[in-house]
């Protein structure tokens, strides 16, 4: 077992290239990981990382090392998974999502799952930000938008239009635009969470059309964007799980209605692995339940 904790720490810390951040994933302190690795070193001979102030990195030996010990570890992980498996879904399952969405939508869904899955314990962060996975880890992400990292498995759950809305207020002092083109003479509210926050796309007749917009209100959240537009400071863009419930209602309008939103994707993502642990396998099967079909959000805005 001694050699199986070296070898997980020099594997963490080629990952996440920082002692520091191995000992954050390892639960342990940074000296601990430090005298694993050092004595792993001892006992083969060789050295296996390079060391400086700023950085950490894998000597060439420290490298084909490195691809052997990933394969054991995984293979030590799946047999002990397959034994915890048996039983069915149990452990801590750790979970990252967006803000907006986990408030929204997940959290419900989240509750729902844990009344299902007792033995499984929850532990949530939503940020925004893109979390690394396995450097910080998780065991499951949620992402809305283009995924850029093709180092992970990810399964669509569920499409998300990107409306643009008003208040009934604004459009009765300023107008209605009738083409994405007028965007550009309205007061627009800017969310910077967007891929592009100033650039807003539409379709019409299988072709894409673009405006670009500025915005004396500037906000990192849908949320807040939505506030101020239904306070009249003028239009804004945000995904339809946000908005659904201000256009159900009345507070806000939904706009540009002959023209094609913006559809991007949720989807849940999560690290490669030999053995799928149960407790993955089983929340990413019951979020794709929850979401098949036509989302709710969708239902009633334009």
């Amino acid at each position: 077992m001694d050699r199986l904790d070296e070898m997980s720490a020099f594997a963490a810390v080629a990952d996440g290239r920082s002692f520091t951040q191995a000992a954050k994933r390892l639960g342990v302190s940074g000296a601990q990981v430090s005298k694993l690795v050092a004595r792993l070193e001892d006992r083969l001979g060789a050295r296996l990382l390079n060391r400086t102030t700023r950085d950490v990195s894998l000597t060439d030996t420290g490298r084909a090392y490195l691809e052997r010990a990933r394969a054991l570890l995984e293979d030590f992980e799946a047999l002990e998974g397959s034994v915890r498996d048996e039983t069915g879904p149990q452990g801590l399952l750790r979970i990252s999502a967006p803000v907006a969405f986990g408030a929204k939508q997940l959290g419900p869904a989240l509750l729902d799952f844990a009344e299902a899955y007792p033995e499984v314990s929850l532990e949530v962060s939503y940020a925004d930000r893109t979390v690394n996975l396995v450097d910080e880890g998780f065991d499951v992400a949620v992402r809305i938008g283009q995924l850029t990292d093709s180092s992970l498995i990810a399964r669509k759950l569920a499409p998300v239009s990107i409306v643009a809305c008003a208040s009934p207020a604004y459009l009765q002092a300023r107008g209605a635009p009738q083409t994405p083109a007028e965007l550009a003479g309205h007061d627009t509210i800017i969310d910077l969470n967007a891929r592009e926050p100033y650039v807003w796309s539409f379709g019409q007749g299988g072709q894409s059309l673009e405006a670009r917009v500025q915005g004396r209100l500037r906000f990192a959240s849908a949320e807040a964007c939505l506030q101020a537009a239904e306070r009249g400071f003028g239009i804004t863009r945000a995904p339809d799980f946000v908005a659904a419930e201000r256009l159900r209602d009345g507070r806000l309008s939904t706009l540009l209605c002959d023209y094609q939103p913006e559809v991007i994707h949720i989807h849940a993502v999560y690290p490669h692995a030999r053995h799928l642990a149960a407790k993955v396998r089983v929340f990413v099967d019951f979020l794709a339940k929850r979401f098949a079909g036509e989302p709710e959000w969708r239902q009633g805005w334009c």
